[in-house]
């Protein structure tokens, strides 16, 4: 059952560890069916060099195990709950790469500060308020994705395709699973690139909001003009 699906999250996967955003079982990748609602994600646990498209697991958007023989991702109700809320997102990335998890430790967003943050991101990348006690508690992964759409909102998640989990994480976001590593891919780079640059010089009004948008739009939209036109 969906087997190219299960391929393209495995590839996706495999992903984040040649790009150096995970070590050990660290981190984790889903991506949803559009015609299905089905999602396949990453196995609980698994290293990477062991992984197969066997390993990956297929679930419904309530978390039962439709294919599968190991256990999903820990993570997976924060999947389920954004892909319930969010139609637009397709897939999902979860890491702990170490310059977006120092910001989200460190309970700050990441402010727009540049044109290569604007190329990918409208905007500053925000992070989530702590899980109360209780809400751990009770249910820590889904409370997790509960606070992921709070922070939210009714805002497109398309726009800024990254959160920061405080004192946890960094979650992406995209068209695809692949999209999302992409977008952790870049979120960790320009997360390393706003450290230093603060550091540099931590006056007021670095970057002016028309070129951010002049740079997202560029490459988002019905009007965008970066790339080649797909035939």
């Amino acid at each position: 059952m969906l087997e190219q699906l299960k391929e393209k999250v495995l590839q996706a996967n495999l992903r984040l560890q040649s790009s150096g955003l995970v070590i050990l079982t660290w981190g984790n990748v889903s991506e949803i069916d559009e015609e299905t609602k089905l999602v396949a994600i990453k196995p609980s646990g698994v290293p990477y060099e062991n992984m197969t498209a066997k390993d990956i697991v297929i679930v419904n958007l309530e978390g039962d195990i439709i294919e599968g023989n190991l256990r999903p991702s820990s993570d997976l109700p924060t999947h389920l709950q954004l892909y319930k809320r969010y139609p637009t997102i397709k897939g999902i990335c979860h890491t702990h790469s170490k310059w977006a998890t120092i910001f989200s430790q460190a309970n700050k967003s990441i402010e727009i500060l540049g044109t290569t943050h604007a190329d990918y991101f409208h905007g500053d990348i925000p992070v989530t308020r702590i899980l109360s006690e209780q809400e751990a508690r009770e249910a820590y992964e889904l409370n997790t994705g509960n606070v992921i759409i709070e922070k939210i909102d009714k805002k497109d998640p398309l726009e800024i395709p990254a959160i920061l989990c405080g004192g946890h994480g960094p979650f992406t976001f995209g068209t695809s699973g692949e999209k999302a590593v992409e977008n952790a891919i870049v979120l960790e780079f320009v997360a390393e690139m706003a450290y230093y640059t603060r550091n540099l010089n931590n006056q007021n009004d670095l970057f002016k909001t028309y070129i951010g948008d002049i740079h997202y739009y560029r490459k988002h939209g019905k009007n965008a003009y970066y790339g080649q036109v797909k035939k």
